[in-house]
């Protein structure tokens, strides 16, 4: 190659992809803070568990500062139908890291059984499609007509399916999933030919368990404590956790911790009963902290009252 690459570009985005790789495991899923407003990506058996139809909205900024940092919108629109006995819900997922962009988008199904007075045990089902493209022409060269950096890779469509199981009362809530059960490695030869490769492979599986609850203190106090472990075969466990507190039913605060990588502080409003909006920093634990501002996201949910039918009480799962 005759031209010399902009080295500070390069070294950036490769620190940034080697930052996202643990030992033995390739992440290809997004990383999320407030994954509780974000469960319809993750588990397919959470479509219609508000019992109402529910939109969420969020977005994330990591690393501030760092070149080529991740940045991922999700979108989300799910709830029952048949009488609440299944539901059905859509998803979107735009990712942005370094020169690489894809989109996710998921139809994601649950059938609902009656647990008790107040439980409900959800099996579900996803399936969707992947797209990506590598942005090639947005790296700066100091030739301008390097023929490796004037077009962008081919755009490439991949299929996935994902499956998961999720409980829920008033009180609180648990789910195992595996979002992704197709391993679709793509990677572009120098003629710009694509090497695609979708497979079912166990080995690849990532494992999502996600549980919390709601402590209702006294009228003006409640806490929210929630925990997410992610696992893989020859990768260490991974997990995240968080305590929120909702005072006088408007305003939420809490801290969290994601393991070895971030320190977490959580600040958001209830709205009214329906409609909630928060907002997360992220404090990183590892070396990329001393180059970027730390990681931000917000995110915003509201669920619809059904023919007339009040929401008396904020929706907390």
């Amino acid at each position: 190659m005759k031209s010399i690459l902009n080295l500070s570009k390069l070294s950036c985005i490769v620190c940034l992809f080697f930052a996202n790789i643990n030992t033995g495991k390739a992440q290809y899923d997004a990383m999320f803070t407030q994954y509780m407003f974000n469960e319809m990506f993750i588990n397919p058996a959470y479509a219609g568990s508000k019992d109402a139809m529910a939109i969420s909205l969020l977005h994330r900024q990591q690393w501030v500062n760092f070149p080529g940092r991740p940045i991922t919108t999700t979108a989300s629109i799910h709830g029952p139908v048949l009488g609440k006995k299944m539901g059905i819900g859509l998803s979107f997922l735009n990712e942005k890291i370094g020169t690489l962009n894809r989109n996710l988008v998921y139809l994601n199904y649950s059938y609902r059984v009656k647990i008790g007075k107040t439980g409900t045990l959800a099996f579900g089902l996803m399936g969707g499609i992947h797209n990506q493209v590598n942005k090639l022409s947005t790296v700066k060269t100091t030739d301008d007509n390097d023929v490796q950096f004037t077009q962008n890779t081919p755009s490439v469509i991949t299929p996935n399916f994902g499956a998961g199981i999720y409980y829920s009362n008033p009180k609180f809530y648990a789910g195992i999933s595996v979002p992704r059960l197709v391993d679709d490695n793509v990677s572009f030869t120098s003629t710009g030919g694509v090497l695609k490769t979708t497979k079912i492979s166990p080995s690849s599986f990532h494992y999502y368990l996600v549980l919390g609850g709601i402590i209702e203190l006294n009228d003006n106090l409640k806490l929210k404590p929630q925990a997410m472990v992610k696992a893989v075969q020859n990768a260490p466990i991974e997990f995240d956790v968080n305590v929120n507190a909702l005072i006088k039913n408007l305003i939420w605060a809490g801290v969290g911790y994601r393991s070895g990588s971030d320190i977490v502080g959580i600040l958001g409003v209830q709205i009214n009963p329906q409609l909630n909006f928060t907002y997360s920093y992220d404090y990183g634990l590892t070396k990329i902290q001393k180059y970027s501002v730390g990681s931000h996201e917000i995110a915003l949910g509201y669920v619809f009252a059904y023919k007339g039918k009040k929401i008396v009480s904020p929706r907390y799962f």
